[in-house]
């Protein structure tokens, strides 16, 4: 306790020096540097943001990648006593401007022109906004002077005429030069005009360089104190509005230093090595980010586009990641172990001079049998080696899946679990880079089977349990406290309790301090001992372990840790006639789908309108009627970020009611009733073969994007996914 975020990088600096404490990924390679250099960085950055005119407490919002330049200007923020407020590049462009206009941030800050050319046409909705600081831009991109041209009020302009690719109109008083305009938008700008300036990061740091002094930077972190505001972290609440969460220096100095202290044997400096790739605009990246930076870890920023290629060059002994990371690659080795051999036998022109008799020669049809007979017996004495290898992978993966946390393996299954290590458990571990140590799982829930598995290859995941609210951390596995199908013991400093209906509850100096502009909320989420309610259902094994059972909250979490609010998505379904109740589900998958009840009067009259006739079993699988509902969910799909649009829906024929259960006394769908009658439903929406699923792994981001969004303004949609992922 008692610690700033910033002074976790002072004692790394004086206690763990590492002249190869960072690295950046560029297309010439990995580009080290210092963790004093960094922090040289950080305190110029620091001081050239306050000579722009911010003070402490002033609102920083971040568009960016995250890499070596976010990890930098948020540390800089972190000096300079200004809060930081990271957005998800995956949102749509409406979240955007929504956590610009409702944090009143006085900054932003963006990766690159790319994304700057993608948000420009909307800032003039942000009447706080005073600059914006490209972090890399092309070399002799150099924004124009300021000229701020005032206009009377009530002025407003309608920012239709961008999408002719016009300059935002001198009202707007912003100045971005080489920046064309092609996105539609479907709203005014605002009434009010401003004048924003747009920066470089390389000019802030020079004139920050230019002005700082032993004497400023003591004032700055004397100025700084655990308790003040460090950033704002925007989610979505059960009802699909956006909330910003409030982070003190201290929630998460504590929190990360209180979740290292519980990983057995994790050393300091050089001796540790890690690979991020997470979002840090994710409270459970940028708290492990936090931990590293302490620890003077050697850190390495990839993506999740580099990763498996950067795995094998770095050999990290740490990674942090989410469940459908490790679901990959565990489908990756089910594919493996699974897949059919072939005979490939190549058809040669005289090969079907054979079969078809195309040849008038005596002696070619003979030759060329003798050929073909060498042929086959080569292919298939080349099948046998691949045949016994294929038994031994799926040998070596049952084996493992037979494996359990917590009971040592004796025996003939111990014998048989150290050959298959030495055949092919050891590949498993090849594709981390053969030498992790740490392999933490958070943001969601991993199944027992896969943790079992990477146990039995000696891989031992730590999946965690946390939130936001509650600065990432909650409880941990670790150690001897490590069980499939579980997220551990709580960390130091955190009390855990079960409320009387299985509602998890949190208490300690890691919670929020609140949600921002939201007191009523902020009451509704703490009650008067402090305990926060998380909305999540569990309960603690005899060993002492907490086990997640259920949700208490209509939202829930995709494997990849993203929010889905279901509520707002079945409202936007049942509106149309076609729709009698809705019901999204996804929970722990990679994607969200739907279970459909048809109105069935409007179905009928669809029917007959597109004459089609027969049963109902028979309308409910027919394309034309499946093509309606499909335009149904897509329009439904529109206002959601890629990630979240939902990919399947299932027709289902059942009666809703309150009698049945189904139905609750003010007429909305029991969640949990509905999931549990329908999981055979849910199940074949998420059921297929592993041709599909691999099929379906390699083309997900296309097929999320490409819901038709001709009805659908560019507002509502998100950034493009190829400047964002």
């Amino acid at each position: 306790m008692g610690r700033t975020l910033s002074s976790l990088l002072d004692e790394a600096c004086n206690n763990t020096p590492n002249e190869h404490a960072f690295h950046q990924w560029t297309e010439t390679g990995w580009q080290p540097l210092a963790n004093q250099a960094f922090r040289s960085l950080a305190e110029a950055v620091a001081v050239g943001l306050l000579d722009l005119g911010l003070e402490k407490g002033d609102r920083v919002a971040f568009l960016m990648h995250s890499d070596l330049n976010f990890c930098l200007l948020d540390m800089a923020c972190l000096l300079a006593s200004l809060v930081d407020v990271p957005i998800d590049l995956t949102q749509t462009l409406e979240h955007i401007i929504f956590v610009l206009q409702h944090s009143e941030a006085k900054a932003l800050i963006v990766s690159n022109v790319d994304l700057l050319t993608q948000i420009a046409p909307y800032l003039g909705k942000t009447p706080h906004l005073q600059t914006v600081i490209v972090a890399e831009a092309p070399s002799g991109w150099l924004p124009a002077q300021l000229t701020c041209v005032m206009s009377s009020v009530g002025t407003t302009t309608d920012d239709r005429a961008l999408a002719s690719g016009s300059a935002i109109p001198e009202s707007a008083c912003l100045e971005i030069p080489l920046v064309s305009h092609s996105v539609y938008a479907d709203q005014p700008l605002a009434t009010v005009p401003q004048c924003i300036q747009v920066l470089v990061l390389e000019t802030v740091k020079q004139q920050g360089q230019a002005n700082v002094s032993v004497d400023r930077l003591q004032q700055l972190r004397a100025a700084l104190k655990p308790h003040d505001l460090a950033t704002i972290i925007y989610i979505p609440d059960e009802r699909g509005q956006i909330q910003g969460v409030m982070l003190s220096h201290e929630n998460l100095s504590a929190n990360a230093i209180a979740s290292f202290s519980g990983i057995e044997n994790l050393k300091r400096g050089e001796q540790e090595v890690v690979l991020s790739f997470l979002p840090l605009n994710h409270v459970l990246a940028r708290v492990m980010l936090y931990g590293h930076i302490h620890y003077g870890h050697c850190i390495y920023f990839s993506n999740p586009k580099r990763v498996f290629k950067h795995l094998k060059d770095v050999r990290p002994t740490v990674l942090v990641t989410v469940p459908l990371f490790l679901e990959k690659i565990y489908d990756k080795i089910l594919e493996r172990s699974y897949r059919s051999p072939q005979i490939i036998v190549k058809e040669q022109t005289y090969s079907e001079g054979i079969i078809n008799d195309r040849t008038t020669s005596l002696l070619f049809p003979l030759l060329v049998s003798l050929k073909a007979y060498l042929r086959l017996t080569l292919s298939l004495l080349q099948l046998v080696p691949v045949r016994c290898n294929q038994l031994l992978l799926q040998g070596a993966l049952k084996l493992a899946q037979r494996y359990e946390l917590g009971q040592a393996p004796t025996g003939l299954y111990a014998l048989l679990l150290k050959v298959a290590d030495r055949f092919v458990l050891s590949q498993w571990r090849a594709t981390f880079g053969d030498r992790l140590k740490y392999l933490i799982c958070g943001g969601a829930f991993l199944s027992a089977e896969i943790v079992n598995a990477f146990a039995a290859a000696g891989m031992m995941i730590f999946q965690g349990y946390g939130l936001t609210q509650t600065s990432a951390v909650v409880c941990c596995n670790r150690g001897q406290w490590n069980r499939a199908g579980t997220v551990g013991v709580p960390i130091a400093g955190v009390e855990v309790a079960i409320a009387n209906d299985s509602e998890i509850l949190v208490r300690s100096p890691y919670v929020m301090q609140g949600y921002y502009k939201n007191s009523a909320m902020t009451q509704e989420a703490i009650d008067t001992e402090g305990w926060f309610h998380t909305g999540d259902l569990g309960t603690f094994t005899d060993e002492g372990m907490l086990k997640l059972t259920g949700l208490k909250k209509a939202l829930f979490k995709l494997s990849t840790g993203k929010y889905i609010v279901p509520q707002p998505i079945e409202e936007r379904l049942k509106r149309s006639s076609l729709v009698a109740h809705a019901v999204v589900v996804g929970s722990e998958q990679k994607f969200c789908a739907v279970l459909l009840v048809p109105n069935l009067e409007a179905l009928h009259v669809q029917a007959l309108e597109n004459g089609i006739d027969g049963s109902l079993e028979t309308l409910l699988q027919h394309p034309a009627i499946l093509a309606l509902y499909r335009a149904v969910v897509d329009a439904a799909n529109c206002h959601l970020p890629y990630w979240a649009t939902v990919k399947r829906f299932r027709l289902i024929n059942a009666t809703v009611s309150v009698e049945n259960g189904l139905l609750t006394s003010n007429g909305n769908i029991d969640r949990a009733h509905a999931i549990a009658m329908f999981v055979t439903d849910i199940a074949a929406l998420y059921q297929d073969d592993l041709e599909r699923r691999v099929n379906e792994r390699d083309t997900a981001a296309v097929a999320i994007v490409s819901v038709s969004t001709s009805d659908c303004p560019a507002f509502a949609q998100s950034l493009n996914p190829r400047l964002t992922t």
